[in-house]
């Protein structure tokens, strides 16, 4: 299926690895002319060339911390009207709400709600006037979820005040041809997933093995999601056909969301 997004550009944040860099590659994978955003230049420049030798797309690299000031300057300057935006970034470390410090509210702020609401105010006056625009929003299946993940509370607290304000933006928008999603990652093999895990295990005193797979009966599906597949659906999300989706929170969870809505 031809998604009808050649020659658009895209700037995939969190690029480098996990969930953006499958994002990144599926969307390569049909022609789009992809900047990858992440910290690491190391690990970024990987990341290109095996895009670009899968692929044969364009490929641009923008080492900076999309989380500062600086940082979404030098993607912007390197990226200024992208088509396609994907917004993603690391989450604060799991724990108890009551070893947060004000400080660390603060910096999850700035990074999981203003840097994706900050973005998307420079770059969606030119998708108006393009009349086209698919901005993509990695968060958290916990946003509808959260009791899912307890000791996530800092993450969903914030990543769930950005989903409030996109649901106001994406209706105001979408009749330029310009949509708004979330995707909504269960667990994935991700080095978030393993970090996760690993806190969980500890704190319930039992292997990293035993976690795992405590985890993965939780599940119906019984096992843990591939990043491919959450960046083929994403691309789709991002496609010429996915036109009338918006204000959407789209869940990747294998089944695991109890509910119907």
């Amino acid at each position: 299926m031809d998604l009808g997004i050649k020659d658009r550009t895209a700037l995939v944040c969190g690029a480098s690895k996990g969930l953006g860099r499958a994002c990144a590659f599926a969307l390569a994978r049909e022609g789009v002319h992809v900047f990858l955003n992440a910290r690491n230049a190391d690990s970024l420049k990987v990341t290109a060339d095996e895009i670009a030798v899968a692929t044969g797309a364009r490929v641009t690299i923008v080492a900076a911390d999309i989380t500062t000031p600086g940082g979404r300057d030098a993607a912007l300057r390197a990226c200024p009207d992208p088509d396609i935006l994907i917004t993603n970034a690391g989450g604060p470390p799991p724990g108890d709400f009551r070893q947060v410090e004000r400080e660390d509210w603060l910096r999850a702020i700035e990074s999981n709600m203003l840097t994706p609401i900050l973005l998307i105010r420079a770059t969606i006056d030119g998708m108006i006037s393009r009349r086209f625009g698919r901005i993509v929003n990695i968060t958290t299946s916990g946003v509808k979820s959260p009791a899912t993940y307890p000791q996530l509370g800092i993450s969903i607290g914030v990543r769930a005040g950005l989903t409030g304000f996109i649901g106001t933006l994406a209706r105001q928008v979408t009749k330029h041809n310009v949509t708004i999603n979330g995707l909504l990652p269960g667990r994935f093999m991700t080095d978030r997933l393993q970090q996760n895990l690993n806190f969980t295990a500890v704190q319930s005193g039992i292997s990293l093995d035993e976690e795992i797979a405590r985890a993965q009966k939780l599940i119906p599906a019984e096992r843990f999601g591939h990043p491919d597949e959450f960046g083929a659906f994403c691309a789709f999300v991002c496609s010429a056909h996915a036109g009338y989706i918006t204000g959407q929170n789209l869940m990747l969870d294998g089944g695991a969301f109890p509910g119907l809505v």
